[in-house]
């Protein structure tokens, strides 16, 4: 029952509609809200209690991929499990994100079977349902790849992928009947999974346009944003032609020092200093570099229970996710970086010494409108320049490197080719880039993931982290972080001696699946 998702209630067989789903597809301007709801779904599917906290991309997925590494830290409260590795098979925020996960891709596919229907009764034309097919796949992708990066082993554990991944399902589940035939389906490969991401995103890529509408060019999916989750999937792989292949669509084959899309793909741009994609309140919504973001509004938001600006801001916001001094005080990230002073705050007031830094990339704590960046052009440039450098073009990854680091670093910290006397080094500082650029937007546990098998680039599984304990005195910038780590590390799960660097399977849906009660991840 738990793949009968919709965007009110995981268990609802009829999707949560202003129209009753015979009518929804009655013709193109319904068919268009149809289509809404997939989105309305990956914003805000239900927390396992029937309440709205952000899950998946409102806001939950954000916070969990930091919560699940160790450069932002959690003060005791909701995301703790996660921060300390304490969960089990049947904790809240584990559960919900596979839970509302699967409800936003059932609705996807709900959606995909209804669009062909309405061709065939001919109220929508072909063009209109296969773009919209389309933008359905795109969310599917994106959903089908945060379940495998926390509930299946990296790409690269086997030869070919041949692990154990997640069930995969294309076919909407929305009757009764349906909901017997497929309840008792297994989990698919890694490769599997990937290999259906892959044909999804290259059918949004064919039937997408690029988005003109200032209003949608962030907050649907496009053509070029299509082509930007294909770097990541593939940086995942360890395709690195393939991220080369699809970064020179975005235009990241250029001889630089700049970069810029090509118009059919968005015209993507860096802005010009470090904090243009999170400026002001709505600044998320309207900036060049924004390839993909989901849409948070007044009426619409995880409130003040899991909305990004109430988790990661000072006061008035919540103040329950702050930066660790592990990536402060780490030398990679120079004193003078403009992201410290621009992309980061402290909680001191007037008579009060301050305790942590806090992220200042989400602007409004009072209404929750700040969009979850989910890609950014400079995730793109940095997943091609680690491609470049893998593959042993050693001047293309550092022209892409720098064009991302030196809007925000002095003129005597930017990197020349002698700062790296091998190409492991040149890797090594752009996954350091990686940290500092994406602080506060969840993308350190899929480096963490995707890195974990190679023991080179990242901790060999979940790194020790420090505790909401630490005093100020503990922030030193530039200066390496020597204080206590009291949550200790978890090791790579396929080096056989921790299970818990992948989550498991919840047991809401063990229970009712044997099937999938027999494939619980070992340890669990």
């Amino acid at each position: 029952m738990l793949f009968a998702g919709s965007c009110k209630k995981y268990t609802d067989i009829v999707p949560d509609n202003t129209f009753s789903e015979d009518d929804a597809y009655s013709n193109p301007q319904r068919a268009a809200l149809a289509i809404t709801g997939v989105y309305s779904a990956a914003q805000s599917s239900p927390y396992t209690d029937g309440t709205n906290r952000g899950y998946p991309f409102g806001a939950a997925n954000t916070i969990q991929g930091d919560m699940r590494g160790e450069d932002m830290m959690a003060i005791p409260s909701f995301f703790l499990v996660t921060y300390e590795n304490s969960y089990d098979a049947t904790t809240a925020n584990n559960t919900a994100m596979w839970t509302s996960l699967y409800a936003t891709i059932n609705r996807a596919n709900i959606v995909i079977a209804k669009l062909k229907e309405a061709v065939a009764a001919g109220t929508i034309t072909a063009e209109v349902a296969t773009a919209g097919e389309a933008e359905c796949r795109f969310l599917r992708a994106l959903s089908y790849h945060e379940l495998l990066i926390h509930f299946a082993l990296p790409y690269n554990e086997t030869a070919g992928a041949t692990h154990q991944g997640v069930v995969l399902r294309t076919v909407g589940i929305n009757t009764p009947e349906l909901v017997e035939q497929y309840k008792n389906e297994g989990r698919g490969t890694v490769k599997q999974g990937y290999d259906l991401i892959l044909s999804d995103l290259d059918f949004a890529e064919t039937n997408l346009a690029a988005q003109t509408t200032a209003s949608l060019r962030i907050t649907r999916a496009t053509k070029g944003a299509a082509v930007a989750l294909k770097t990541r999937v593939k940086l995942h792989m360890g395709d690195y032609a393939g991220v080369i292949t699809e970064g020179a669509k975005l235009g990241t084959s250029a001889a630089g020092p700049t970069f810029t899309a090509p118009a059919t793909l968005g015209s993507y741009a860096l802005t010009a200093t470090p904090d243009g994609p999170f400026a002001s309140v709505g600044a998320n919504y309207g900036n060049s570099e924004s390839i993909f973001s989901i849409e948070n509004s007044t009426i619409r938001s995880a409130g003040t229970n899991g909305s990004l600006s109430t988790m990661y801001s000072k006061a008035p916001g919540r103040a329950l996710v702050v930066i660790s001094p592990i990536i402060w005080n780490d030398p990679s990230w120079k004193a003078t970086d403009l992201r410290r002073t621009l992309l980061a705050t402290t909680d001191a007031a007037t008579g009060v010494a301050a305790k942590y830094y806090f992220s200042s990339k989400y602007k409004d704590p009072a209404t929750w409108t700040d969009a979850n960046p989910i890609i950014r052009y400079a995730e793109v440039l940095l997943n091609v320049s680690e491609a470049y450098a893998r593959n042993g073009n050693a001047a293309q990854a550092l022209l892409l490197l720098n064009a991302v680091r030196n809007r925000s670093v002095a003129t005597a910290d930017r990197y020349t080719a002698a700062n790296f006397a091998t190409n492991a080094a040149l890797i090594q500082a752009i996954i350091n880039e990686r940290r500092i650029e994406f602080l506060g937007e969840g993308k350190r546990w899929m480096d963490i993931h995707r890195l974990a098998k190679e023991n080179l680039y990242a901790p060999n599984g979940i790194p020790a982290k420090t505790s909401s304990t630490i005093t100020f005195a503990a922030y030193n910038a530039g200066a390496g972080y020597t204080g206590v780590r009291s949550i200790l590390a978890i090791p790579y799960q396929g080096a056989a001696t921790s299970f818990r660097f992948i989550w498991p399977v919840p047991t809401v849906e063990t229970q009712a699946n044997p099937v999938l009660a027999g494939q619980q991840n070992p340890g669990y």
